[in-house]
């Protein structure tokens, strides 16, 4: 495990802003890592109020999806609410095919989505 950040949290008011530092997120290590940071979000840090800002994302394989399937599940466990934003319509595509649209909140913009947090 490298210790490279795979993402970098800003806090707004309540909500917790989490931006992606990768372009493409698809070896598993980095998926493995990026999912650990995520996980520490809600498990240990206790945060309530998340958005997941896929502005920089270029490319998400099918186990960085799986790993956000995870995430969602514990952070529904923790009381946590979860809002994706500015997903690509490359990536939002697979998000539709795969009915991720309808397990996730997801919308445009990240002011959008602190709007309803």
């Amino acid at each position: 495990m490298g210790n490279q950040r795979r993402i970098e949290v800003n806090d707004s008011a309540s909500v917790s802003v989490v931006r992606f530092l990768d372009q493409k997120i698809i070896d598993p290590e980095s998926i493995q890592e990026l999912g650990q940071e995520l996980f520490d979000l809600v498990e240990r840090e206790d945060r309530k109020k998340i958005v997941l800002n896929f502005g920089s994302v270029e490319f998400l394989s099918s186990a960085a999806l799986g790993k956000l399937i995870t995430f969602e599940k514990k952070a529904k466990r923790n009381d946590s609410q979860l809002v994706l934003s500015n997903i690509s319509p490359e990536i939002f595509q697979v998000f539709a095919i795969t009915n991720l649209d309808k397990l996730f909140t997801i919308k445009d913009t990240e002011a959008d989505a602190l709007a309803i947090l």
